[in-house]
């Protein structure tokens, strides 16, 4: 892993409009009760009627609560890639719905989503800058923010020391606590599950099994073969817009037209992009290459020569090499799959109008290994960061109109399905069920297969 914070410098100063404007918005306030009628009565429209959400689902403090109760901690939140943490003792902290967190390979191999509160007095044992002289139990690996490799936990605070599966392992000067138990005393585990590569953790713990309903998407998703990928870039983002905002954009292609109009328009025009039918746990969407873009690849593909580019991936169907791919797993792993990388983004939702992101990319190890990666993979950075620049403008300028007077529902175009698929799944949230579990699924624009 490759992490770089970015600090971007908007030509207004969004964030700080959005929180002075959420205490006097123009907007009427409106109640949770109203705001998920509103939502409810948006997602049950059909495609071709569909409408745009109230403003207030992505500005409210009260709806934010909701969700973070009913939809995000309920839900799989994705907090790594194996890749991160190839051997045992390596880790790798966050910070998600305001749990402090640590992802750990463990010495039996497993991967586990641990707690970081240290359960003597609530210290966190991996606070930024972690580690005193002699007493730093974790090392950084590589200079890399947030990932480390240690033989054990150690809590600076009282030197409290945990095995890499939570449990304590050593607490001096506690021979005098009467019938203290070491047992009763561990880092918190939280349930985890790793698909695919990467690591979801369901903070309630309720959430139905992650795999159960992602049959369909494992299948459209082997030939990739993302447990076996290298995450080789990261870049950190501090988003002023609610997180709703960042996965509606990134699931629609409507606006190639507009703000990607320079860089993805011309490789993948908007109006050739089709959503697949509703699922009840994800979405799924298709960004066809235009004809010429397709034939040059291929051509590329053939000619074998690859110190400009990126090697295709190996493996790959005709039409997998001929597009890219979106997915959307409920509520916010987003996936971008290309004929040579994959792109992933890493939600942490902070409050109604903040949002910490990082956007990565991966590649298979042998490429990564190649001579001429180095100089591939800042061209791949480059683009990844040119067309997420453009995505940051429009969002935070969509997050400031939310607060205006001017604001008013707008109506959906049919390349926008994927957002009034999401629309659905929130609604259905609210109604306490998952789509399709209630109501019929919803057709998607075309067949697969279909070109």
């Amino acid at each position: 892993m490759s992490s770089t914070a970015f600090e971007w410098k908007p030509a207004f100063e969004p964030l700080a409009f959005a929180r002075q404007s959420s205490t006097r918005t123009a907007q009427k306030p409106l109640s949770l009760a109203e705001i998920q009628r509103g939502i409810c009565e948006a997602a049950g429209r059909p495609l071709n009627q569909a409408t745009t959400l109230p403003a207030q689902a992505y500005t409210s403090e009260e709806f934010f609560a909701w969700e973070l109760e009913h939809v995000l901690r309920a839900g799989w939140q994705c907090v790594g890639h194996v890749s991160q943490i190839p051997a045992p003792g390596d880790f790798l902290n966050l910070d998600l719905l305001g749990e402090p967190l640590i992802v750990v390979r463990g010495k039996d191999e497993s991967v586990r989503v641990l707690s970081r509160v240290c359960p003597h007095r609530a210290m966190d044992i991996m606070p930024e800058g972690f580690g005193y002289d002699g007493h730093s139990a974790a090392q950084s690996r590589d200079g890399k923010p947030g990932c480390g490799h240690t033989r054990l936990f150690l809590c600076p605070y009282h030197a409290w020391t945990f095995e890499l599966d939570g449990k304590l392992k050593a607490c001096p000067e506690m021979h005098q606590a009467e019938n203290f138990c070491r047992d009763e005393f561990t880092l918190k585990p939280f349930r985890s599950e790793t698909w695919q590569g990467f690591i979801f953790v369901n903070l309630d713990g309720n959430a139905p099994p992650l795999a159960e309903d992602l049959g369909e998407m494992a299948d459209d998703l082997a030939a990739f073969q993302l447990d076996k990928m290298k995450l080789v870039i990261a870049r950190e983002w501090d988003c002023p817009f609610n997180w709703k905002v960042l996965v509606e954009n990134f699931m629609e292609s409507y606006h190639h037209l507009g703000i990607h109009h320079k860089t993805l328009q011309p490789m993948m025009p908007a109006r050739d992009t089709w959503t697949e039918r509703e699922r009840r746990c994800y979405v799924r969407a298709h960004l066809p290459y235009k004809e010429s873009v397709r034939d040059a690849y291929l051509e590329f593909e053939r000619r074998g020569d690859f110190s400009d580019d990126l090697p295709p991936l190996a493996g790959l169907t005709g039409a997998q090499k001929s597009e890219w791919g979106l997915f959307l797993i409920h509520p916010t792993f987003l996936l971008a799959t290309a004929p040579d990388r994959v792109i992933w983004y890493r939600l942490q939702p902070l409050g109604p109008d903040r949002l910490k992101l990082i956007t990565t990319t991966l590649v298979f190890p042998e490429t990564a290994a190649r001579e001429n990666f180095p100089r591939l993979r800042e061209q791949a950075l480059k683009l990844l960061t040119e067309f997420h620049l453009e995505d940051m403008e429009v969002c935070t300028a969509v997050q400031r109109g939310f607060y205006a007077s001017g604001w008013q529902p707008g109506r959906l175009s049919h390349l926008e399905m994927t957002i009034w698929l999401f629309h659905r799944y929130l609604a259905a949230r609210i109604r306490g069920v998952w789509p399709t579990d209630d109501r019929p699924a919803a057709p998607g624009q075309r067949r697969n297969g279909d070109s």
